[in-house]
């Protein structure tokens, strides 16, 4: 249970712009200040984060205390945080399955959407990892939660997971997961969609196959209505490369996948590494991903498309630490091409989460800023329309788990573009 936020004040966050590289960088951009909840359970799976446009940042996550499992919503009462009280939103006899992945969150106004994975009540040790994908909502801000309902159309014993969750502009709410209903070796990646904010759901479409098993999918909608949605995908020979479909027609159909960074990684297993997308105003696609293909090290990569995904940009290499291994990358863009990047960098000893932006779509970035202050991970990212990020993550300590919150502001869309030197290439 949550025993109170708080605010971290002092030393920390004084020294975070003096790792930005430069003056100019420093005087752009402003980190808030860090809030942080405590939790006194067993573990903690998450969080996510969304931001509104007012500012107020929400977000969801998965207690484990002994045997139970509980879904939490929280909202902050102003502008930046803290979070407030927390909501549960299973119901007491739905038992999340347990997985490292949090819930997938959409905020918009009132409406809440939470997507998560229930254990299935068939499941059974010849069918392990066996999951129905819910959904619940809310329209009260998170105050209250609606009964959950099925998100899959099939009632096999078998995995509806990894899912991601998309609200486009004109108000559908986009669903996708990997799913393995077809009794494959690999599963597919599924889509399906809800016209009628969150209380039914469309028929399930299949889109891909050959899906690595524990890549969570990614969605992203463009402001004229195109559909995008990112996996990883094996290839003959256990090349597994990030792919990205598109659809023109609101989900009905969508494109043949679209290969983003051919990195020719050769696996033998899902490496358990999600893409993230974003899209700008002008319809620009970024893809985010984690590969150790071409020269076998371990990177995380940005490429972006301006033809819907048909073809990319060269990939460009945002990690730079080279005693560290870089590790589930999160993206966020807002309408004018501002990206914030975060992800971990682990050692031996310790787990950092680290940030990183452009303002210049995707041209340029920052040196890597840490931001953590105990072992990090499971790092997350959102940004409104006016340039406001809400950064998460979650912190080990003893004798509980901690989870962060911090705000940044990126600057006018007048100052980003008077460069001032400030980006590192």
């Amino acid at each position: 249970m949550i025993h109170g936020p708080s605010s971290l004040l002092g030393a920390a966050l004084l020294t975070v712009p003096l790792v930005i590289s430069t003056a100019a960088a420093e005087s752009q951009v402003a980190l808030g200040q860090k809030s942080v909840t405590t939790h006194h359970v067993k573990n903690v799976v998450g969080p996510s984060v969304q931001i509104d446009e007012q500012g107020f940042v929400s977000a969801a996550w998965v207690e484990e205390d002994k045997d139970t499992r509980t879904i939490f919503f929280a909202r902050s009462d102003t502008p930046g945080g803290p979070l407030g009280r927390s909501v549960r939103v299973n119901a007491p006899s739905e038992n999340p399955y347990y997985r490292q992945e949090a819930p997938a969150l959409v905020v918009r106004g009132n409406d809440v959407f939470v997507t998560w994975s229930l254990t299935h009540p068939k499941m059974t040790p010849d069918k392990p990892f066996s999951g129905e994908l819910r959904l619940s909502r809310s329209s009260d801000g998170g105050q209250t939660f609606a009964p959950s309902i099925l998100v899959n159309d099939d009632e096999q014993v078998i995995q509806h997971t990894f899912d991601a969750i998309n609200l486009a502009t004109d108000g559908v709410l986009h669903f996708a997961w990997i799913d393995g209903r077809e009794g494959k070796k690999e599963p597919g990646t599924f889509v399906a969609k809800s016209t009628d904010r969150g209380r039914t759901v469309t028929k399930n479409l299949k889109i891909d196959d050959n899906t690595c098993v524990c890549c969570r999918t990614s969605l992203a909608t463009s402001a004229d209505g195109v559909v995008y949605v990112a996996w990883r995908k094996i290839f003959e020979g256990n090349v597994r490369e990030t792919v990205v479909s598109h659809s023109t027609d609101g989900g009905a159909t969508f494109s043949p996948a679209t290969i983003v960074g051919h990195d020719q990684w050769v696996y033998a297993a899902c490496p358990h590494r999600p893409a993230s997308l974003g899209v700008d105003r002008q319809g620009r696609l970024y893809v985010v991903w984690y590969t150790e293909g071409d020269d076998e090290t371990p990177a995380i990569y940005l490429a972006y498309s301006d033809d819907r995904g048909k073809t990319f940009s060269g990939k460009k290499q945002l990690n730079r630490s080279k005693g560290t291994f870089p590790d589930h990358p999160q993206m966020a863009v807002d309408p004018d091409g501002r990206i914030v990047v975060i992800w971990e960098e682990q050692s031996p000893v310790r787990r950092e989460v680290v940030m990183s932006y452009s303002l210049d779509r995707g041209g340029s970035f920052i040196k890597p800023v840490k931001l953590n202050e105990k072992n990090g991970q499971t790092p997350t990212v959102s940004v409104n329309s006016r340039g406001t990020v809400a950064l998460g993550w979650k912190e080990h300590a003893m004798p509980a788990h901690r989870l962060v919150l911090q705000t940044m502001q990126f600057p006018s869309t007048d100052l980003a573009t008077k460069d001032g030197g400030s980006h590192v290439p």
